[in-house]
Protein backbone atom coordinates (compact mmCIF):
# COMPACT_ATOMS: atom_id res chain seq x y z
CA UNK A 1 0.00 0.00 0.00
CA UNK A 2 1.37 3.40 -0.97
CA UNK A 3 1.19 6.43 1.25
CA UNK A 4 -0.91 9.38 0.13
CA UNK A 5 1.02 12.34 -1.26
CA UNK A 6 0.97 15.42 1.02
CA UNK A 7 0.26 17.56 -2.06
CA UNK A 8 -2.02 15.53 -4.35
CA UNK A 9 -1.20 15.22 -8.04
CA UNK A 10 -2.49 18.19 -10.01
CA UNK A 11 -2.52 20.50 -7.00
CA UNK A 12 -0.18 23.37 -6.17
CA UNK A 13 0.93 24.63 -2.78
CA UNK A 14 -1.57 27.50 -2.81
CA UNK A 15 -5.07 26.98 -4.22
CA UNK A 16 -7.83 29.59 -4.17
CA UNK A 17 -11.03 28.48 -2.45
CA UNK A 18 -13.83 30.79 -3.57
CA UNK A 19 -16.96 31.32 -1.51
CA UNK A 20 -19.90 32.14 -3.78
CA UNK A 21 -23.52 33.12 -3.23
CA UNK A 22 -24.48 30.62 -5.94
CA UNK A 23 -21.67 28.12 -6.46
CA UNK A 24 -23.49 26.22 -9.23
CA UNK A 25 -23.89 29.43 -11.23
CA UNK A 26 -20.27 30.34 -10.46
CA UNK A 27 -19.06 27.04 -11.89
CA UNK A 28 -21.12 27.62 -15.04
CA UNK A 29 -19.70 31.15 -15.31
CA UNK A 30 -16.07 29.94 -14.92
CA UNK A 31 -16.64 27.32 -17.62
CA UNK A 32 -18.01 29.95 -20.04
CA UNK A 33 -15.71 32.83 -19.05
CA UNK A 34 -12.36 31.13 -18.46
CA UNK A 35 -12.70 27.73 -20.11
CA UNK A 36 -12.74 25.97 -16.73
CA UNK A 37 -13.27 22.23 -16.51
CA UNK A 38 -15.42 20.99 -13.65
CA UNK A 39 -13.51 18.29 -11.76
CA UNK A 40 -15.98 17.45 -8.98
CA UNK A 41 -19.04 18.67 -7.11
CA UNK A 42 -20.26 17.60 -3.65
CA UNK A 43 -23.86 18.63 -3.10
CA UNK A 44 -25.05 19.44 0.39
CA UNK A 45 -28.34 20.12 2.05
CA UNK A 46 -30.73 22.82 0.92
CA UNK A 47 -29.30 22.64 -2.61
CA UNK A 48 -26.01 24.25 -1.61
CA UNK A 49 -22.65 22.95 -2.76
CA UNK A 50 -20.38 21.80 0.07
CA UNK A 51 -17.33 21.59 -2.16
CA UNK A 52 -16.53 21.74 -5.84
CA UNK A 53 -13.37 21.98 -7.86
CA UNK A 54 -12.67 23.33 -11.32
CA UNK A 55 -9.45 23.50 -13.28
CA UNK A 56 -8.50 26.69 -15.10
CA UNK A 57 -5.42 26.07 -17.19
CA UNK A 58 -3.03 24.13 -14.95
CA UNK A 59 -4.58 25.34 -11.70
CA UNK A 60 -7.27 24.01 -9.42
CA UNK A 61 -9.86 26.39 -7.97
CA UNK A 62 -12.07 25.20 -5.15
CA UNK A 63 -15.61 26.58 -4.90
CA UNK A 64 -18.22 26.44 -2.16
CA UNK A 65 -21.61 27.99 -1.56
CA UNK A 66 -21.76 30.64 1.12
CA UNK A 67 -22.48 29.17 4.54
CA UNK A 68 -22.71 32.14 6.93
CA UNK A 69 -23.37 29.70 9.77
CA UNK A 70 -19.80 28.40 9.16
CA UNK A 71 -18.37 31.95 8.79
CA UNK A 72 -18.07 31.47 5.03
CA UNK A 73 -19.45 34.55 3.28
CA UNK A 74 -19.18 35.59 -0.35
CA UNK A 75 -17.48 38.90 -1.32
CA UNK A 76 -20.79 40.62 -2.12
CA UNK A 77 -21.94 40.14 1.48
CA UNK A 78 -18.93 42.25 2.52
CA UNK A 79 -19.42 44.87 -0.19
CA UNK A 80 -16.51 43.57 -2.28
CA UNK A 81 -13.14 41.89 -1.93
CA UNK A 82 -9.55 43.07 -1.46
CA UNK A 83 -8.33 39.89 -3.21
CA UNK A 84 -7.45 39.74 -6.91
CA UNK A 85 -7.07 36.38 -8.66
CA UNK A 86 -4.48 36.54 -11.45
CA UNK A 87 -4.75 34.56 -14.69
CA UNK A 88 -1.70 34.40 -16.96
CA UNK A 89 -2.97 33.45 -20.44
CA UNK A 90 -1.82 33.33 -24.08
CA UNK A 91 -4.39 35.92 -25.32
CA UNK A 92 -5.62 38.47 -22.78
CA UNK A 93 -7.83 40.29 -25.29
CA UNK A 94 -9.72 37.13 -26.28
CA UNK A 95 -10.22 35.98 -22.68
CA UNK A 96 -11.35 39.45 -21.59
CA UNK A 97 -13.99 39.48 -24.36
CA UNK A 98 -15.04 35.91 -23.48
CA UNK A 99 -15.38 36.77 -19.76
CA UNK A 100 -17.44 39.90 -20.44
CA UNK A 101 -19.67 37.97 -22.87
CA UNK A 102 -20.19 35.36 -20.12
CA UNK A 103 -21.37 38.02 -17.67
CA UNK A 104 -18.27 39.54 -16.06
CA UNK A 105 -18.16 43.28 -15.47
CA UNK A 106 -15.18 45.00 -17.09
CA UNK A 107 -13.15 46.92 -14.54
CA UNK A 108 -10.25 47.68 -16.86
CA UNK A 109 -9.97 46.90 -20.57
CA UNK A 110 -6.75 45.25 -21.78
CA UNK A 111 -3.81 47.56 -22.19
CA UNK A 112 -0.03 47.32 -22.27
CA UNK A 113 1.47 47.89 -18.83
CA UNK A 114 4.88 49.13 -17.77
CA UNK A 115 5.91 45.76 -16.29
CA UNK A 116 5.65 44.01 -19.67
CA UNK A 117 2.19 42.47 -19.55
CA UNK A 118 -0.93 43.27 -21.50
CA UNK A 119 -3.36 43.38 -18.58
CA UNK A 120 -7.02 43.85 -17.67
CA UNK A 121 -9.43 43.21 -14.81
CA UNK A 122 -12.98 41.86 -14.58
CA UNK A 123 -15.45 41.37 -11.74
CA UNK A 124 -17.31 38.07 -11.77
CA UNK A 125 -21.00 37.79 -10.81
CA UNK A 126 -20.06 36.51 -7.34
CA UNK A 127 -17.89 39.53 -6.53
CA UNK A 128 -14.47 38.01 -7.21
CA UNK A 129 -11.96 40.19 -9.08
CA UNK A 130 -9.88 38.56 -11.80
CA UNK A 131 -6.78 40.11 -13.36
CA UNK A 132 -5.96 38.66 -16.76
CA UNK A 133 -2.55 39.10 -18.36
CA UNK A 134 -0.41 38.08 -21.28
CA UNK A 135 3.33 38.72 -21.04
CA UNK A 136 4.28 40.70 -24.15
CA UNK A 137 7.78 41.99 -23.42
CA UNK A 138 10.61 41.52 -20.98
CA UNK A 139 11.45 44.56 -18.88
CA UNK A 140 14.84 45.14 -17.25
CA UNK A 141 14.97 45.96 -13.53
CA UNK A 142 16.11 49.48 -14.47
CA UNK A 143 13.14 50.01 -16.82
CA UNK A 144 10.78 48.64 -14.19
CA UNK A 145 12.11 50.99 -11.53
CA UNK A 146 11.93 54.03 -13.83
CA UNK A 147 8.41 53.18 -15.03
CA UNK A 148 7.13 52.53 -11.51
CA UNK A 149 7.44 56.25 -10.69
CA UNK A 150 4.04 56.68 -12.41
CA UNK A 151 2.63 53.15 -12.25
CA UNK A 152 -1.12 53.47 -12.76
CA UNK A 153 -2.55 54.37 -16.13
CA UNK A 154 -5.56 56.66 -15.99
CA UNK A 155 -7.91 53.76 -16.74
CA UNK A 156 -6.94 52.02 -13.48
CA UNK A 157 -7.71 55.03 -11.32
CA UNK A 158 -11.14 55.74 -12.83
CA UNK A 159 -14.15 54.25 -11.06
CA UNK A 160 -16.21 52.13 -13.48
Amino acid sequence: MTSPQPVPAGMHTVTPHLVCDNAAAAIDFYVRAFGATEMMRLPGSEGRILHAQVRIGDSAVMIVDAHPEWFMRDPNSYGGTPVVLHLQVPDVDALFAQAVAAGATAQMAPEDMFWGDRYCRVLDPNGHVWAIATHVRDVSPEELLAASANPCPESVTKET
